[in-house]
């Protein structure tokens, strides 16, 4: 028999979420605040920013087990392949010791062609880690980054202590699907936790699938929210939706840029542009998704003469920000701009090229995360110049 001990799950013991909602179950980590949720447009992006990609359960601990009670979320499209169980992973004093799935749970099934949606209620599983050292040690629990995660219960056979500040500083990152892991396999393997682990810093991913839009309510969470170190992935999202063209896109870049530094007037920001992705570098959105029965991938359905009427492509978006970071640059010395083809270019799409023409693969993933930890945290990087 096991002596349980039970710890609530607050705000102390997680880490990456900036708001907990109170359900029927028990708590539901959320990455943009509740007067910012008041705001969205959609059901989309609610279901994307309830995803908790770089939301962790951190505490110290001597436990020799520990269990976590969930309640998954899971979105099927129909037709489409059923995506797999979303992945746990324990970490030990920051090293990899564990990972587990929870079968199960509720399901969102939406039809493709209209839309629709239709929720089938799941139950509450466990995640269970056994077979641990009894020396009081740090705990990491990631949790899954493409589905929604309500936390009903910790039980570890130990008592749960805070995690002691180890004096590292905070990078909060915004992108798209790319930054919100699409594709990565497991939670600590997206780009950004991969980039976060090698720089030895604490990560707050507001990265939200298919909205890295310039949405002043994201710009105002990043000003109202504590942070050492800012990027900005900017760009796929405004071309693939098409949004906006040329003549709005300057000014909500310096809009966002406005809003950020109001509240962070001399943190390190950095304003990243898009990776390659072939299918957009000269050709305008939007972008269509297309599936065989088999296989998603995706298109641009533009046309590149548009671009003469301000249509926006991936290259004029870094012309684009080039050119207002170094106008700002003049007057902000802690601004900096990179060029995401520095983290993913041409004879990296020859080697490993994107499996549905717009997202990178695991492989690919920790190639731009180690990337982005050398040009942003390295001794001469970004961040540190």
């Amino acid at each position: 028999m096991t002596n349980w001990i039970t710890t609530p799950i607050e705000s102390p013991i997680l880490r990456g979420a900036l708001d907990l909602e109170r359900t029927a179950h028990g708590v539901l980590p959320h990455r943009l605040p509740a007067w910012a949720r008041k705001q969205f447009p959609d059901d989309y992006l609610a279901m994307v920013e309830a995803q908790p990609t770089g939301v962790r359960v951190v505490f110290r601990t001597s436990a020799t087990v520990i269990e976590l009670d969930v309640l998954p979320t899971r979105t099927v499209y129909q037709g489409a392949p059923t995506p797999p169980d979303g992945v746990y992973e324990l970490l030990v004093d920051g090293r990899h010791a564990g990972r587990a799935s929870v079968p199960g749970g509720t399901r969102h099934i939406v039809d493709m062609a209209t839309q629709s949606k239709v929720a089938e209620q799941g139950s509450v599983g466990t995640v269970r880690f056994t077979d641990l050292s009894a020396e009081p040690k740090d705990i990491e629990i990631w949790l899954p980054h493409t589905e929604i995660t309500e936390l009903v219960g910790l039980r570890t056979d130990a008592p749960v202590e805070v995690t002691p500040d180890r004096g590292r500083r905070t990078w909060l990152h915004h992108g798209s699907s790319i930054s919100h892991g699409a594709n990565a396999d497991v939670p600590t393997a997206t780009w950004p936790a991969v980039a976060a682990a090698r720089g030895g810093v604490e990560l707050i991913n507001l990265s939200l699938r298919g909205n890295s839009l310039l949405d002043p309510f994201v710009a105002r969470t990043i000003r109202d929210t504590p942070a050492d170190l800012i990027s900005l992935k900017i760009g796929i999202n405004i071309v693939n939706t098409d949004v906006m063209r040329l003549r709005a896109f300057g000014p909500a870049v310096h809009g966002f840029l406005d809003t950020i530094r109001e509240g962070h007037p001399s943190t390190p920001l950095l304003v990243v542009s898009p990776i390659l992705c072939p299918i957009h570098e000269d050709t305008p959105g939007p972008g269509a998704l297309e599936f065989d029965g088999t296989r998603v991938s995706f298109r641009a359905t533009g046309d590149p003469a548009d671009r003469a009427a301000g249509r926006l492509t991936l290259n004029v978006i870094r012309d684009e920000l080039t050119r207002i970071t170094k106008q700002r640059a003049a007057d902000d010395a802690n601004l900096h701009y990179l060029d995401g083809r520095s983290l993913y270019g041409e004879a990296d799409f020859v080697e490993l090229p994107l499996p549905d023409q717009l997202h990178p693969d695991p492989a690919t993933h920790r190639r731009i995360g180690d990337r982005f930890a050398d040009l942003a945290f390295g001794d001469a990087g970004l961040f540190t110049a």
